[in-house]
């Protein structure tokens, strides 16, 4: 209130959402599925994975698993819902070759393991291996800014900056 009064603005809240996967970095207008290139779950951004290892994007807690651990669901500390799509079409696989590390509710770090995979397998069962990494509650973002770069490193390439309303 005395910020308001006095003209100073009120800072909003950014947060880095780091690569969850190594990998090549895939504009989300190219995934090849339109319910992620036509944005219709949210924005962001997608890696084609080099190796099969998830980690958590940014720090914050475990608000879905999906029972065939091909996608988990985050909440970050500012509020963002981050869905990580493991694969396209993946869910036929029925949970083969992916392994869980963690569970709902559970508070993680940026960096910490979520999930590992038989990339080979996910090539040989699943339409692709890329893996769209979507912002679902748009409504809270500001400002999204993406990565120009090409490819990631698992919790160190920082693929999105957000401006949180």
């Amino acid at each position: 209130m005395l910020g308001k009064l006095f003209g100073k603005k009120e800072k909003k809240q950014t947060e880095a959402v780091f690569s969850p996967l190594t990998g090549k970095i895939i504009k989300m207008e190219d995934v090849p599925d339109p319910v992620f290139s036509q944005l219709m779950m949210g924005d962001g951004i997608a890696v084609e994975p080099a190796e099969g290892e998830v980690v958590a994007p940014v720090n914050g807690e475990i608000v879905q698993l999906f029972h065939t651990k091909h996608a988990v669901g985050l909440r970050s500390e500012a509020g963002l819902e981050i869905l990580i799509h493991i694969g396209l079409e993946t869910v036929t696989m029925n949970g083969e070759g992916f392994e869980s590390h963690v569970q709902p509710g559970e508070k993680v770090k940026a960096g910490q393991r979520l999930i590992t995979l038989d990339l080979e397998l996910v090539k040989q069962k699943a339409k692709s291996t890329i893996t769209p990494i979507v912002i679902t509650n748009g409504e809270l973002v500001a400002e999204m800014n993406k990565t120009k770069e090409i490819n990631a490193v698992k919790g160190e390439t920082i693929l999105l900056n957000i401006q949180v309303k």
